[in-house]
């Protein structure tokens, strides 16, 4: 099977302060490692053979790195220079290199962890829905929120109590954190023009006609490489674990 992959690799990496004054947060190094780097070959080793990166902050740098390893994949980059298009916009604007794919899994390039990609990605397929969101229940301040098909119905931001609701406000729901990764059918944003979105927008309000659902996973580590504070505790955990 022919398996397609994108990394979210736009972002502008200012939670991670120094750390990011004249690199992309995806060319930051976790124990000897940059963090596109984990990412490229751990999709490979879980048979992905095609991956698209997008760009933005510092992006010749990662053209450069892309340019400069020779993966056994065809990796493609998809150029956000001109205007970041948050998570989901970026994933409109790269619509192209995905007309010929079943699937796609999405994956935060500052996300680490061992989810086992091949498996969700190739259940995916065989079911009939139109998107799955990997999730898990940890401690975060938004979460989304599911019935009890596993469905998605609503998000919710713990520090302010707001909401947003698919088809009206529920009384029963579960909460889970988002975990920066999740798998699509490319005719779900066939439809929307090219622009800024945020993808949490986006499967909130697809989720009115199609089937977004929730597969938690139950993974032995997860980092998001997200803030300076956890750089620390995470370099040491691939320091000395792998």
């Amino acid at each position: 099977m022919n398996r397609t992959a994108m990394i979210l690799a736009a972002g502008l990496g200012t939670r991670l302060k120094e750390l990011t004054k004249d690199k992309p947060k995806a060319l930051v190094e976790v124990a000897g490692k940059t963090l596109l780097e984990r990412n490229i070959e751990n999709l490979l080793d879980h048979g992905f053979d095609t991956i698209i990166v997008n760009i933005h902050h510092f992006g010749n740098q990662i053209i450069e790195f892309v340019e400069k390893h020779h993966y056994d994949a065809n990796i493609y980059i998809s150029d956000e220079r001109g205007c970041l298009m948050d998570t989901g916009g970026g994933i409109v604007q790269a619509l192209p290199y995905f007309h010929d794919t079943q699937a796609v899994l999405v994956h935060n390039v500052d996300i680490l962890s061992d989810v086992d990609l091949r498996s969700y990605y190739d259940g995916f397929i065989r079911s009939d829905d139109d998107a799955w969101l990997l999730t898990q229940d940890r401690s975060t301040t938004r979460k989304l929120l599911f019935n009890e098909e596993d469905l998605l119905i609503g998000w919710r931001n713990l520090k302010d109590e707001q909401y947003k609701w698919v088809n009206g406000i529920q009384s029963e729901y579960k909460e889970l954190a988002f975990n920066g990764m999740h798998i699509f059918k490319p005719a779900l944003f066939e439809a929307y023009p090219l622009q800024r979105y945020s993808i949490i927008d986006l499967y909130l309000e697809l989720a009115q006609q199609h089937r977004i659902r929730s597969k938690e996973i139950q993974p032995k580590f997860w980092f998001d490489i997200g803030k300076i504070e956890d750089f620390g505790r995470i370099h040491s955990f691939f320091t000395s674990h792998l």
